[in-house]
């Protein structure tokens, strides 16, 4: 079970980067604003450039930090991605179920992911803004098909009355801690330059079962 209160005065066993993907205005800053701080502001204006915010969370007796990265999905932000993806060993691509073009980027923004981070990479479909059911114009059914066929985790999610939210984030980090735990030489070893431990780097990790599991998952609890 995942306590997301861990103790700040424990050492860090793990740090894991998680980056968010997807179209300008899908949401991704309001879904790391209600997962790390629990907020949501209803003037969010677009993200400039590349921001991160960390947690210090439990998962099974162990300190994880996950550090959050999010940046801007307009186009001309597109040349950070070299530095954004590096190290990352989750990632979150989100669309706005409200917005079917979002929806069909999400092809475009997979493969410039598995372009730039280790192709091992554990990644989960977000299907944001569900509070909105009336104006829904992603049938969750297409984006479990697609999260099937390009073997991810798929979820519904709403930042705006946090329905999925916490659950989306866990069950990234859950995974991860999952496969990295198995290994825990190849985690030892993954220290980068400032120490962090438990980004792997060219580090191949096999996804067991997440064929059968991942895109069952997370339906939100309005539907049109």
């Amino acid at each position: 079970m995942s306590n997301l209160y861990g103790d700040y005065n424990q050492k860090i066993d793990y740090v894991f980067k998680v980056v968010l993907i997807g179209d300008s205005a899908v949401g991704k800053s309001q879904l790391l604003a209600r997962f790390a701080r629990n907020e949501f502001s209803v003037e969010s204006k677009a993200t400039i450039g590349v921001e991160f915010q960390t947690k210090t969370l439990a998962i099974d007796h162990k300190t994880v930090k996950a550090q959050i990265w999010d940046t801007a999905g307009q186009e001309r932000y597109r040349a950070v991605t070299s530095a954004y993806y590096r190290g990352a060993v989750g990632a979150m691509l989100v669309y706005d179920m409200t917005k079917r073009q979002s929806f069909d980027h999400m092809a475009r923004w997979l493969e410039e992911l598995r372009g730039h981070a280790d192709k091992n990479i554990v990644v989960i479909l977000i299907g944001n803004k569900c509070d909105l059911g009336s104006l829904r114009a992603v049938p969750t059914e297409d984006a479990q098909e697609f999260a099937q066929r390009e073997n991810l985790f798929f979820m519904e999610t709403s930042a705006l009355e946090s329905t999925n939210v916490e659950t989306a984030f866990l069950t990234v980090l859950t995974e991860i801690y999952r496969i990295i735990s198995k290994r825990p030489l190849a985690a030892n070893d993954a220290h980068d330059s400032t120490g962090n431990s438990g980004l792997l780097k060219g580090t191949r990790i096999i996804v067991s079962g997440q064929e059968q599991d991942s895109a069952k998952t997370g339906g939100c609890c309005r539907s049109s």
